[in-house]
């Protein structure tokens, strides 16, 4: 019975030593990342000896990271290239922090990941092309940095996008018509960049879409009246903008809906509101 008991919790032991026995090239990643944030300054530090299973933030799953965590722990420093070979990462979570340096050109080898969140940090540069391979991307939030540049064209690939955050940044260009196709996308939040161009007709094939934010930017030409038909559409803002002609009631009515406009010079104005349902109001014109 002794025999039977010790050997009972050597395997117990054996396995609870294995359990969470990620590759060392994973380990080497989450390595790499504490030494180039600065590590030893975090809120919450790793102990680079204790198991992995232990460090903050750090989610372990079939022996692999599918999640890292690390959000208001002053992270200051780079994002290590290295990250991007973390391929079973399904959450990289970097919110408030003091990153800097660029979003690594292979943001794409992530091709399990689900949410990244990286805003309020200090990242800048363009938003690389590759993060538009990354097929089951549900959340892209990358709000109050100091990104520049346009819209990746073919963003529309990502199928399953459901919030797409960019407040606050320096991106400019027209909207690519490839957005449009975001059918899923339940949230658009791109105030305060430089976009420029018009609003597509398209936008009412975004069926699902419930907040939608243009506000503080360089956009112009007519708000399309379809628009006010979009019925999950809840909240709107395309206020500070260049939009000219005429609102229909049905969006002017949605939540947050300002019709403050401002021309080259700075100079505002207020776009005219109209109720086209009543018959005999012409569409667009």
């Amino acid at each position: 019975m002794k025999n039977i008991l010790t050997l009972f919790l050597t395997v117990a032991f054996s396995i609870s030593l294995s359990a969470h026995a990620i590759p060392n090239s994973e380990k080497n990643v989450l390595i790499k990342l504490y030494q180039s944030t600065n590590g030893n300054q975090w809120r919450v530090k790793w102990d680079l000896k204790a198991p992995i299973s232990t460090w903050h933030g750090i989610k372990i799953q079939n022996d692999h990271v599918v999640g890292i965590n690390l959000s208001n722990n002053n992270l200051v420093g780079t994002l290590p290239v290295e990250i991007t070979e973390l391929k079973y990462l399904e959450v990289l979570d970097l919110f408030i922090n003091q990153i800097s340096g660029t979003i690594p050109e292979t943001i794409g080898n992530l091709k399990s990941l689900k949410e990244l969140n990286l805003s309020f940090n200090m990242l800048s540069g363009t938003i690389p092309n590759s993060i538009c391979e990354i097929p089951n991307l549900r959340v892209l939030c990358i709000f109050t940095n100091r990104l520049s540049g346009e819209l990746p064209s073919e963003i529309g690939n990502l199928k399953k996008l459901e919030i797409l955050s960019l407040l606050y940044n320096g991106l400019s260009g027209q909207l690519p018509v490839s957005l449009y196709q975001l059918i899923n996308l339940k949230e658009l939040l791109l105030s305060n960049n430089k976009f420029s161009g018009k609003i597509s007709p398209s936008i009412e094939n975004m069926k699902e879409l419930e907040t939608l934010t243009l506000s503080d930017n360089k956009m112009n030409g007519q708000i399309p009246l379809s628009m006010g038909e979009m019925e999950k559409l809840q909240n709107v803002n395309l206020s500070f903008n260049s939009f000219s002609g005429t609102v229909p009631k049905a969006l002017a009515e949605k939540k947050d809906f300002n019709p403050t406009m401002k021309n080259e010079s700075g100079v505002p104005y207020y776009l005219e509101v109209i109720d086209n349902s009543k018959e005999g109001v012409a569409a667009d014109e």
